[in-house]
């Protein structure tokens, strides 16, 4: 099975060119103003226009308004959307754009109810749970609570680094991983020998 990658968080040129050479399949521009990792539409826009193809543009938000994530669209060659706060699934759908809906790991939730719930979204992204953090907190969560056969794609984040996607790979199976802060130099800054070690640590595995 061929685990995909997505390097999430990216601000900087030369961080998303360095995530594909190493061989991401994925690159996420956050567009919440409140995450360290929050990257100007010009910006994301100039980045998002120098990615080759083959390689999925992922633009995340948090609550943002309608508005507001159309605005981001007519300006940043995005492929697809994810939301990470309490978007509704006819909120999610609207956009005419393939969704990820990130789902947080609350205590009480209900992993198989929460999914079924979005069945209109592409993938279900299953993060970490902190109540002042709608993500990257860098902590991980029980993967034990993680339902086996679910009929979504789904893509593991909370806490993973060079040093624990292995084991989390190999317990949990998922279609695709998520990482920021754990191939990080410093919050919105990519250390480049952490996402080559992130992504060899995967590869490793493709076909085991």
């Amino acid at each position: 099975m061929h685990t995909r990658i997505k390097i999430c968080g990216i601000t900087r040129l030369e961080d998303a060119q360095a995530a594909v050479t190493a061989g991401a399949d994925a690159l996420g521009f956050v567009f919440y103003p409140d995450s360290p990792r929050y990257v100007e539409t010009a910006v994301a826009s100039a980045i998002a226009t120098r990615i080759p193809p083959f390689v999925t543009r992922v633009g995340l938000f948090v609550n943002a308004e309608s508005a507001a994530v159309q605005q981001i669209l007519g300006q940043v060659a995005l492929d697809c959307l994810q939301f990470h706060g309490d978007e509704s699934p006819e909120f999610c759908s609207q956009f005419r754009r393939p969704y990820i809906k990130a789902i947080r790991m609350q205590p009480d939730l209900v992993v198989e109810s929460a999914i079924r719930r979005y069945s209109t979204a592409q993938g279900i992204l299953l993060d970490a749970y902190d109540p002042q953090k709608p993500g990257g907190t860098g902590q991980i969560f029980d993967w034990s609570r993680i339902p086996q056969g679910l009929a979504r794609a789904l893509i593991l984040a909370g806490g993973l680094n060079p040093e624990n996607v292995a084991s989390a790979v190999r317990q949990t199976h998922p279609y695709a991983v998520d990482v920021s802060g754990g191939v990080e130099a410093s919050k919105g800054i990519k250390d480049h020998a952490k996402i080559r070690a992130f992504i060899r640590e995967v590869r490793a595995l493709d076909g085991n």
